[in-house]
Formats: C-alpha cells, sequence, structure tokens
C-alpha cells in the first residue's frame, strides 16, 4: 500500500496565500517525487509507480476539460466529458479504473502504455465541482478504493478540495 501520510503533511505545510494552481502544481509534484515512473524507484513503490498526474477543469462552455497543472510529461487537452475524467467531473463520483481496455470508446488514451487511472473531484466550499484530479499508471490494478480515499484526503489537505465535500467511488 502507498503511503500517503506524507503527502498529506507536505500539503499542509503550503503557505496560506498560495494560490489554487500553485497547490495543484505542489501536489502533482509532490506526488510524482514520491510515487513517479522513476527507473532507480520503480521497483520500490508499492502497487507501481504513477505514469502521469495532473488536473483537469472545465473549459469555457463547459462542455470539455482542459489541463491544468501535472507531472510529468504533456498530456491530452482539450478532452471530452466522455472519459473517465469527465465521467468523474460530471458524476461527482471518484473513479478506480483497474483496466483501461474495460472503458472501451470511453477512454480517452494520451499514453497507450497506460492500464489504469484513478480519478478524483475536487470541491468547493459551496459544493461544486471544479475539476478533478488524474492519476495513471502502466500497471493494471494500480489503484484500488482505498487510494481513492487517501487521495481526497491529500486534496482536503492540500486546500484543493472542501472538507465538507466527499465524493463516493465507483
Amino acid at each position: 500500500m502507498r503511503d500517503y501520510a506524507p503527502l498529506a503533511a507536505a500539503m499542509r505545510a503550503l503557505p496560506p496565500e498560495m494560490d489554487r494552481d500553485g497547490r495543484m502544481q505542489a501536489l502533482a509534484d509532490v506526488f510524482w517525487e514520491a510515487f513517479g515512473l522513476v527507473p532507480e524507484r520503480e521497483a520500490s513503490v508499492p502497487q507501481g509507480p504513477i505514469s502521469w498526474i495532473g488536473f483537469y477543469t472545465p473549459a469555457p462552455g463547459g462542455q470539455e476539460l482542459v489541463l491544468g497543472p501535472r507531472r510529468d510529461k504533456p498530456a491530452c487537452s482539450p478532452i471530452g466529458l466522455h472519459g473517465a475524467c469527465g465521467r468523474a467531473y460530471l458524476s461527482r463520483k471518484a473513479l478506480v479504473v483497474e483496466d483501461v481496455s474495460r472503458l472501451g470508446e470511453g477512454y480517452i488514451a494520451c499514453d497507450p502504455r497506460d492500464r489504469s487511472e484513478l480519478v478524483v473531484p475536487c470541491f468547493d466550499r459551496d459544493g461544486s465541482c471544479w475539476g478533478v484530479l488524474d492519476i495513471d499508471s502502466h500497471e493494471s490494478k494500480a489503484f484500488t478504493k482505498r487510494d481513492a480515499f487517501a487521495v481526497m484526503l491529500v486534496l482536503r489537505a492540500a486546500g484543493l478540495s472542501a472538507s465538507d465535500t466527499d465524493a463516493a467511488v465507483v
């Protein structure tokens, strides 16, 4: 199992005046440093390393999502709401995808090597969903519901999701 406690602690230490974009980038950086696909760390990351992490937010008009802060490579942008990110955004529920091939035409493949995905919605204090955090892995079954709940707690610690708003996990 991945240990998310140090990530949450790092996020709680962010300066209170840091803006949302800065917090998103800090979170992506902390996750990448802990679990990213780095050859010397590859075998030591429980459940396998993450191959990509980043945020998507709604484009003007709300019919697509656009790429925000991320690590460690570019990704597709804009993306339609039919993919995993769009589904999590619209349903307001975290989505654990053990095998992306099961998503069929609904899968948006930015990296054809990815095999699993975790998408967690982010909420403002009024309960509105302002975007999603997307995490990918080249390994199947890299994420569990436990990971989804832990990521929700890290998002809260970072001030990127309201503490009084919970997302269900699909």
